[in-house]
C-alpha cells in the first residue's frame, strides 16, 4: 500500500552567517588613535598661538663712554638754512645725451653761533666795590660748522648720459653723493656767515647773562663783545 506524503512543508534550519573578521592592523591603528586623541588635544593646550613663530635675540654690547668732556661754549643761537645745488658735468667735445650728468641737490643744514666761555673767571668779569654793577668782557661769538639734515635734503632731479647709464646698469657702484654735501656744506657756511646768527647770540648771551647777573643783586650789567664794535649796558 503506498505511503501519503504530508502536504505540510517541512521547515529547513538557515545556514549560519559568517562573521565578519575585522583586521588586526584596523583595530589596532583604532586604539591607537582612541589613546593619542586625548593626549594631543592636552598637548595642544601648551603649545603657542603660532608654535612656528619667529623670536628675535638681541645680542648687542652695553654703551661704553669713550669720553667726556665738559662744555665751555654757550650756543646762543641757530640758523636753518637751504640751498638748492645745481651741479653739471659735461664732456668735452660729446653731447650731454652721450655722455654727462647734471643733478640738481636740494640740502637743508643748521648752524649754531656759540659764545666761548671758557676764559671767563680769567679777569673777564669786572664787579665794583659796592657789588652793585658789573663789566663782563667775551668774545666775539662763532659760527659752527653746518649740520646737513639727511631727512630734508634729497636729489630733486638727476640726468645722466647714455655711458653713465650703462655703466650703472653693468656695475655695482652705487651713486657717490658726497660731493653734494660738501658743496652744499661750502655753501650754507657762507650763508650763515653773512647771516645775522652772530648778531643774535650777541643778543640772547647778553640777556642771558645781564638777567643772571640780576637775579645776584647786580643792579648794572655791561656785556662787552671783542672784534664786534656793539656794547651794551
Amino acid at each position: 500500500m503506498p505511503t501519503l506524503l504530508s502536504s505540510r512543508p517541512v521547515p529547513v534550519e538557515p545556514a549560519p552567517r559568517a562573521r565578519r573578521r575585522v583586521p588586526l592592523r584596523l583595530l589596532t591603528a583604532g586604539v591607537g588613535l582612541a589613546v593619542l586623541l586625548p593626549v594631543g588635544v592636552k598637548v595642544a593646550g601648551w603649545l603657542p598661538d603660532d608654535p612656528f613663530g619667529q623670536e628675535v635675540v638681541d645680542r648687542s654690547t652695553t654703551p661704553l663712554l669713550l669720553a667726556l668732556e665738559d662744555l665751555h661754549e654757550y650756543h646762543a643761537a641757530t640758523g636753518t638754512f637751504q640751498v638748492v645745488v645745481d651741479r653739471e658735468v659735461d664732456t668735452r667735445y660729446v653731447p650731454s645725451v652721450i655722455s654727462g650728468e647734471r643733478v640738481e641737490f636740494l640740502a637743508t643744514g643748521t648752524a649754531d653761533a656759540y659764545v666761548d666761555f671758557s676764559d671767563l673767571d680769567a679777569g673777564r668779569v669786572t664787579l665794583s666795590a659796592d657789588g652793585t654793577s658789573a663789566t663782563i668782557a667775551l668774545p666775539a661769538p662763532r659760527v659752527g660748522d653746518v649740520r646737513i639734515d639727511p631727512e630734508e635734503s634729497r636729489v630733486l632731479d638727476r640726468d645722466r648720459g647714455l655711458v653713465e647709464r650703462i655703466g650703472d646698469a653693468v656695475g655695482d657702484n652705487a651713486v657717490d653723493d658726497s660731493e653734494l654735501y660738501a658743496l652744499a656744506e661750502d655753501r650754507l657756511a657762507v650763508a650763515a656767515a653773512d647771516s645775522d646768527l652772530q648778531a643774535r647770540a650777541e643778543t640772547n648771551t647778553r640777556a642771558m647773562l645781564t638777567g643772571l647777573a640780576r637775579s645776584l643783586g647786580v643792579e648794572e650789567v655791561e656785556v662787552r663783545f671783542a672784534e664786534s664794535g656793539r656794547n651794551a649796558g
